[in-house]
């Protein structure tokens, strides 16, 4: 199948309506029947205002960054990205093309 590869970053320590933004995001990615998501803690990484951010720096404790990604339609990823805006969510993304599906077969 075509889809959508949605990937959104943030950091570890951020907010969101009381939730920290990685939960906050697979929770509302579940409410809104998407079937899976996944949330990764990078061990370093830096954004727009280079500034560098490792795991193994005491006085940066919790502020290591996120990717959370989604394999989802085109409407689905819309209709996401909506939601993020609404909420006035300020987050980075990478919308890519990609194919999907399941490879054996399941145990009975």
């Amino acid at each position: 199948m075509i889809g959508i590869h949605l990937r959104l970053y943030t950091y570890e320590i951020r907010r969101h309506d009381g939730q920290l933004v990685y939960q906050w995001l697979l929770d509302q990615a579940k409410r809104m029947g998407i079937h899976g998501g996944s949330a990764f803690r990078a061990m370093a990484g830096f954004g727009r205002h280079g500034r560098l951010h490792e795991a193994h720096f005491f006085e940066l404790a919790g502020e290591e960054p996120v990717l959370v990604e989604f394999i989802v339609t085109d409407t689905q990823a819309l209709q996401f990205l909506e939601l993020l805006e609404t909420e006035g969510l300020h987050l980075f993304y990478a919308k890519l093309p990609t194919e999907y599906g399941v490879v054996g077969k399941l145990d009975p």
